[in-house]
């Protein structure tokens, strides 16, 4: 009677011991956060010394921290805490809300890994509802997701979790063979032996099951011998799993002092009762039955019952339902059947409550057992639900191949149609790409013809300036030539008429009285101030000749002018005088013109500046023009492509120069023109 009862119960609970075990993992890795009581309300919640009721309310009011935030990573982390939360307080309903939640987070963002991991708990949810097509349904979603992805990791994850509901489901050799396929695949990977044994312990239970009862301890000692490996954290207790499920296979074959002394060796594991206090209470209660089988009476039944309190806080209806079965039996062999049929009704009830088929019959048997002169109601009622039982569990061993068919059906037409859809798109694509095509080819030639006119225009724009520079030029060799005439006749005319006057005062020296003396020196002195001036501004004609020689210069300084009167910036200029401009090419001084033209405007318009410094010097036997802004600058990759800096790089290219623009968003931007010269004695 007990072997076909303990073995798939003992399943159920070590598969609610691993996803608990993975999902503290997962959520165990604090996410710093600006919020330091949301870090605190998950400490909590996972504090296992609270009180189920305390560590819920905490993670409530970590869900409403979570549930309004920007849909970021972050967030989305966050999110799967609560869920591991509520997981582990087996609070199913706020557990399912929670996923739910984070699974259309996940899917908005398009975050691929996430939407698996949600299946994954999903998978884990309907497992906890006994709802087993639907958690496969999940699980092999999650894998096929893997597979894709290349992940065997979490594949053999997966595949472990479809393997366990294959043995629920009574398809032993099914499961057997999808645990084997789960070796193959982690066969190679680093970091799985926490895979590794779990394998190991759902095939010491499936051959337990198979009655190989060798075969099962081989495969419980091989758990056994990794459970202590550092990939596997502390706090799963995998160790005191393992002590259990060996000495629960003594259990089943009667080997009750050896069982007795696995399960003692469990429970002497350190911060068990914290850590995993269902495995915890298993033992106890398994501890209970062995010393009870072996008409053991200290202890119990205390230990029944301090089992059986510790399940009822923790939620756990199928450990309840196995103390109860357990205290049915105590009470019975105490000749109490008033307490044995009590424990066996209630354990009845809460198998009917959660429609667990497998647990109606052992409660069924248990009472038949008690109430003999009721036997052969209990007996149909068993041989009624266990020919169900066994047609669905026929039924849903087909249901998973059909929950793989249907849905590598659904995922076949999905490709057809996205294959249809995609040549649909295609067809329209080109299409689309031939009417683009018809329209740059107008677009172009309207360009062309732009382009042509620009060019024209650029063509007339040059000769004007070039005329205008003759000109100018014409102009100031004629003002040239007039104040040279003048400084000659200042210097030559003046200065040698007041030279004679002052040699003419000189015969004053004659006298020596003393008024003509003092005549005779201011005459002198005076003639002298006037020889000084005269010759100062000689001096300042041929210094302004020098200066005007050079029109350009001229030009760029009225360009600035007009900038400083115009716009708000403030404009600083520094221009070499020593440069013999009227030695280089027009070409060359058109196109520096219209580039410090171009930075100007492209500063008014964009740059929001405060100041402007705008340079040109010789270097290195080069001309360089340096122009500075502190404006809020720009991305230099992204505005390549901008007909401002396309009309600087073509000037630039014209003069066979180079340039370099420096700017980052908010740092203003440096524009160094540099432009070579065949004569260098241009520079000098």
């Amino acid at each position: 009677m007990k072997n076909k009862y303990y073995i798939p119960l003992l399943l159920l609970f070590l598969l609610f011991l691993f996803f608990a075990c993975i999902k503290k993992n997962e959520g165990g890795i604090l996410v710093n956060s600006s919020q330091d009581s949301l870090s605190t309300y998950f400490s909590l919640a996972n504090d296992f010394s609270l009180a189920r009721e305390k560590r819920q309310a905490f993670t409530r009011k970590a869900f409403d921290i979570v549930v309004n935030q920007e849909n970021d990573s972050l967030n989305r982390i966050n999110i799967f805490k609560v869920a591991n939360r509520y997981y582990n307080i087996n609070d199913w309903k706020d557990f399912n809300k929670t996923v739910h939640l984070v699974l259309d987070k996940s899917e908005n963002a398009k975050d691929t890994i996430n939407i698996i991991k949600a299946y994954t708990y999903l998978g884990d949810y309907y497992v906890s509802q006994s709802v087993s097509d639907s958690a496969f349904l999940f699980y092999y979603k999650a894998e096929k997701m893997y597979v894709k992805l290349g992940d065997n990791f979490n594949v053999g994850k997966t595949l472990i979790n479809k393997a366990t509901l294959q043995y629920m489901a009574g398809d032993f050799l099914g499961s057997e063979k999808a645990v084997f396929i789960v070796l193959r695949i982690i066969k190679n990977e680093k970091q799985a032996n926490n895979i590794l044994y779990d394998a190991y312990n759902l095939l010491g239970i499936i051959y337990s099951e198979l009655g190989e009862d060798e075969n099962a301890i081989t495969y419980h000692n091989k758990a056994l011998l990794i459970s202590d490996d550092e990939i596997i954290p502390k706090e799963f207790q995998s160790r005191a799993t393992s002590y259990n499920n060996i000495g629960f296979l003594y259990l089943n074959t009667q080997n009750y002092l050896l069982a007795k002394r696995y399960f003692q060796k469990g429970l002497e594991q350190k911060k068990l009762a914290i850590q995993k206090p269902s495995i915890y209470a298993m033992l106890l209660d398994n501890l209970a039955y062995a010393k009870f089988k072996l008409k053991e009476t200290d202890g119990l039944p205390q230990l029944f019952y301090q089992s059986l309190k510790l399940r009822d806080s923790l939620k756990l209806n199928s450990g309840i339902f196995i103390n109860k079965i357990h205290l049915s039996e105590y009470f019975f062999s105490k000749k109490n059947r008033v307490k044995a049929f009590q424990y066996s009704k209630e354990a009845l009830l809460l198998a009917r409550n959660t429609k667990n088929s497998r647990d109606i019959l052992v409660a069924l048997k248990q009472l038949a057992i008690i109430e003999p002169e009721k036997a052969s109601f209990y007996t149909k009622e068993y041989i009624r639900i266990n020919e169900s039982l066994q047609k669905e569990e026929r039924k849903m061993g087909d249901k998973f191949s059909r929950i793989e068919y249907e849905t590598d059906q659904i995922k076949d037409e999905n490709t057809d149609l996205e294959t249809k859809n995609r040549n649909l798109l295609f067809g329209f694509s080109a299409f689309a790409v031939l009417g683009l095509f018809i329209y740059i080819l107008k677009a172009q030639k309207t360009k062309n013809r732009e382009l042509l006119f620009k060019q024209e225009q650029q063509k007339v724009n040059e000769e004007i300036y070039n005329l205008m520079i003759s000109q100018q030029s014409t102009i100031e060799t004629s003002r040239v030539q007039e104040k040279k005439r003048v400084a000659q006749e200042l210097h030559d005319g003046v200065l040698g008429r007041m030279f004679g006057v002052r040699m003419n005062l000189d015969g004053l020296n004659k006298f020596n009285d003393e008024p003509a003396i003092k005549q005779r020196i201011s005459y002198l002195s005076e003639l002298k101030n006037i020889e000084q001036d005269i010759r100062e501004i000689s001096h300042d004609l041929n210094r302004e000749k020098s200066e005007l020689i050079n029109n350009f210069v001229a030009i760029v300084d009225n360009l600035l002018e007009d900038q400083k009167k115009t716009f708000k910036p403030k404009l600083l200029a520094t221009i070499d005088r020593t440069i013999k401009w009227e030695l280089i090419s027009n070409s060359v001084k058109i196109n520096l013109y219209r580039i410090i033209q171009e930075s100007l405007q492209n500063i008014n318009k964009y740059a929001e500046a405060n100041s402007i410094k705008i340079e040109i010097k010789k270097r290195d036997g080069d001309l360089f023009l340096t122009i500075t802004d502190d404006g809020k600058g720009f991305d230099v990759k992204k505005s390549k492509k901008g007909i401002g800096l396309q009309n600087i790089q073509s000037r630039t290219t014209e003069c066979n120069g180079t340039v370099d623009i420096q700017s980052k968003n908010g740092n203003g931007t440096i524009i160094t023109i540099a432009v070579p010269f065949e004569n260098k004695q241009i520079l000098t």
